[in-house]
């Protein structure tokens, strides 16, 4: 093909040599992540001065422009594909959804309507219909949608369920409901619900924030009583949102219990399984989330356990006009071919207009994993859990928290006895300061403790038995400057 316009475009060689020098230097990187310093000391000027190195008054080649980019996200992030990285639900990306994006970036297919990306929109759906099953909801009612992530799939709940307990609401607003709308979600519940709350107008006092027992799981006597308290006080409770998977100690929701409160109370039951999800696929663990099938709407992220490239958020409901009755608009210049064909338009589906193709990235590692491979993977996470709880009370540590997810809070046993506010924070920095792993910190029952989370596929027993051997040496250094003191 005759380029017309080079100046944003190259030539077929020249897009060869760009693209074998990229993926090589990709590979590289992802050969030998684990000889990258975890969290490298990030100083804001240095890496302001870094972006601001290219001038586009004075454009570059593009090999100088993409060795630029990649040498400074080297130098500059913390490295989450880094064995060594126990933080956050930021798992290393699998190869096949790195090639995902690669390949939606080329084609650029536009899913705001069906007829101008139809493979793209039916390969969404299909993951979307497959997903919903391991899930428990039936293949003939199941509906869903690729979001940004579990914030976005988390708002399209909210939406969805004043949609179907106030029908007024999509056309009139909250102006036009006789009482207050009131959701319910546990203390340990994902902040996004805030932005959801706020986003709908609904606002941060219309959430009720219940209180957690000891093992940081939903009360279900204090979700009871706050429910009566509302409807006494003129509120009208709509919504109730459980967790699969708490960002900071792992902790699951008593879904069957919620569940049956919610069908009783006539309300909306959301589960907010944005990591924990994944255990369904696993059929000797799945029973973790019983429950979880009679919820009306699922946020998932397959960015976090399934380890595919961010973001690949999902929001799964079973209620099949749900999503078409809560987003449904026509647009005179939308497209209109394939209307007689009884699909559907994204647009009309979602919060999202236009969009890239997310659900690519989940089709491929699936077609290549299978159910079967991603079984493995998340047993091996779990049994890496297993095994560093195991390490860490050999060695005089406390455990914290209580759940099956590889999701492991911590403290030395004198330091969780002594109520003490500054060894985690002091042990976390020294070793974060070996640039050998990456934790973070999490406070339970008013108490700052280390979080290490396993989400790495290669992170192997050789990895935790090195962060066991860096947190005891941490440990007897705080113990001895402490004692000079």
């Amino acid at each position: 093909m005759l380029r017309q316009n080079p100046i944003l475009d190259l030539s077929t060689e020249e897009q060869y040599m760009l693209g074998s020098y990229t993926l090589e230097k990709i590979s590289q990187y992802l050969s030998y992540t684990d000889e990258v310093v975890v969290a490298p000391e990030l100083i804001p000027s240095e890496i302001v001065q870094y972006a601001e190195q290219i001038d586009f008054a004075a454009p570059v080649k593009p090999q100088t422009a993409v060795q630029h980019v990649i040498e400074g996200l080297r130098r500059y992030q913390v490295h989450t594909a880094h064995p060594g990285y126990y933080g956050l639900y930021n798992p290393r990306p699998n190869f096949m959804g790195i090639m995902a994006d690669t390949i939606t970036a080329a084609f650029n297919p536009q899913l705001a309507a069906w007829s101008h990306a139809p493979l793209a929109v039916e390969i969404e759906n299909y993951v979307l219909r497959e997903l919903a099953v391991q899930f428990g909801y039936p293949r003939d009612v199941a509906d869903g949608t690729f979001t940004t992530g579990g914030a976005e799939a988390n708002m399209t709940a909210v939406l969805t369920a004043l949609s179907y307990h106030f029908p007024k609401y999509a056309t009139d607003g909250l102006a036009a409901l006789e009482k207050p709308p009131i959701l319910y979600a546990s203390e340990e519940s994902h902040h996004s619900l805030v932005k959801a709350a706020r986003s709908c107008g609904l606002g941060t006092n219309s959430i009720r924030s219940i209180r957690t027992n000891d093992s940081l799981q939903m009360d279900i006597d204090a979700l009871l009583e706050q429910i009566r308290i509302d409807r006494a006080q003129g509120f009208a409770p709509f919504l109730i949102i459980a967790t699969a998977g708490t960002t900071g100690a792992g902790a699951i929701d008593p879904l069957m219990d919620i569940a049956a409160i919610a069908e009783h109370e006539q309300m909306w039951l959301h589960v907010d399984a944005a990591y924990g999800g994944a255990i369904v696929l696993d059929s000797e663990m799945s029973y973790h989330v019983d429950g979880i099938q009679q919820a009306d709407s699922i946020a998932f992220d397959a960015h976090k356990w399934l380890s595919v490239p961010m973001g690949a958020g999902m929001y799964f409901t079973r209620h099949s006009r749900i999503l078409n009755e809560t987003f449904r608009i026509t647009a005179d210049y939308m497209p209109k071919e394939g209307g007689e064909l009884h699909t559907i338009d994204p647009y009309t589906h979602s919060i999202q207009w236009s969009r890239r193709f997310i659900g690519l990235k989940l089709y491929l590692s699936l077609a290549t994993a299978g159910w079967e491979g991603y079984r493995a993977v998340l047993r091996h996470q779990i049994e890496m859990g297993k095994r560093f709880r195991e390490e860490l009370m050999r060695s005089g540590w406390t455990v914290a928290n209580d759940t099956v997810l590889p999701v492991i809070c911590f403290l030395d046993q004198e330091a969780w006895e002594r109520n003490d506010q500054h060894f985690a924070l002091i042990v976390n920095q020294h070793v974060l300061s070996t640039g050998k792993v990456w934790l973070s910190v999490f406070t339970i029952h008013g108490v700052p403790t280390l979080r290490a989370c396993f989400t790495n596929y290669d992170t192997s027993e050789q990895n935790m038995k090195e962060l066991i051997h860096l947190l005891n040496e941490a440990r007897s250094l705080y113990y001895s400057q402490r004692a000079h003191v």
